[in-house]
């Protein structure tokens, strides 16, 4: 199934695989603000959690993203 809009992506996404991170969003979908999406989609009553993760970066520096899972 095709999404129409970027919404819809995101929705679709968390739907098959349960979780998404920004930096799979820019890639897969061209979405740069995933967070917008997932307030529209957790306002609409969609169960979606944040879990933060820290990792190290290519400069030895510890940074933090989100990944954004849906509730079961």
């Amino acid at each position: 199934m095709k999404a129409k809009t970027q919404l819809e992506e995101v929705r679709i996404h968390l739907k098959g695989f349960g979780h998404l991170t920004s930096l799979d969003a820019i890639n897969e979908y061209g979405i740069t603000r995933l967070l917008d999406k997932i307030y529209l989609l957790r306002k609409e009553g969609l169960s979606i959690k944040t879990l933060n993760r820290q990792v190290v970066n290519r400069y030895g520096n510890l940074t933090n993203y989100a990944v954004y899972q849906l509730n079961n």
